[in-house]
């Protein structure tokens, strides 16, 4: 989640000021760039009035319209993986976001799913990694749809894949995943399997935990 984050509030990170002025520019950031229903938003996610209005200034900063369309998404995800092709997870990310399926994101979206991944619980997190993987949101996870991440994942991280990416390497690791995920052999995999063998397996956990670093 560091990449998104860190383009959108790239300019409160340059310089820490003195205490006195950070007061000063977020009184600033409230009247120039002030979200609608902030205490709705500080009341259904896990931030502070003060963090809402840091994310929203830098929101507002990239995308001044207070919407992210999937070519502006894609363009920002880009600028952190310059040696890799981000733009199918970066698809693949939007539409986790845009959970109206509207073809946009709006700052509500955005935080809401940021509040999940770094302050949710265990079972948020893993939740909304599921619903991530489920493409189709059919309440399941198949080998294609898993496959298909795992491939955007590596494509993404281009020469710095470790260890180097063999063609049947996705393949692999789906291949893994699913002997401990899919617990009935039905060929898919449920939320409650997903959870349960992320929460068995501390390997699971920690390749569960390696994408969600790239989010």
């Amino acid at each position: 989640m560091g990449a998104v984050v860190g383009t959108l509030t790239m300019q409160t990170k340059h310089r820490r000021p003195s205490r006195d002025k950070t007061d000063e520019e977020l009184e600033m950031t409230t009247v120039c760039h002030r979200p609608e229903g902030l205490d709705q938003l500080e009341a259904q996610t896990n931030f502070s009035k003060q963090e809402l209005q840091i994310l929203y200034r830098g929101f507002k900063n990239e995308c001044p319209s207070g919407v992210v369309d999937e070519e502006t998404f894609k363009h920002i995800y880009a600028q952190f993986f310059p040696h890799g092709d981000a733009s199918m997870y970066a698809h693949y990310l939007f539409n986790a976001f845009d959970t109206t399926n509207n073809g946009s994101i709006k700052f509500k979206d955005f935080v809401m799913g940021l509040s999940i991944l770094l302050r949710g619980t265990l079972r948020e997190k893993l939740e909304w990694t599921f619903h991530l993987y489920d493409i189709n949101r059919d309440g399941y996870i198949n080998r294609e749809e898993m496959t298909e991440i795992v491939r955007a994942i590596y494509d993404m991280m281009g020469k710095f894949t470790y260890p180097a990416l063999k063609g049947d390497v996705p393949q692999q690791h789906v291949d893994a995943f699913f002997q401990k995920m899919d617990k009935n052999k039905d060929g898919v995999v449920t939320l409650e399997e997903f959870i349960i063998a992320c929460q068995e397996d501390e390997t699971m956990m920690s390749s569960m935990q390696l994408f969600e670093n790239v989010i």
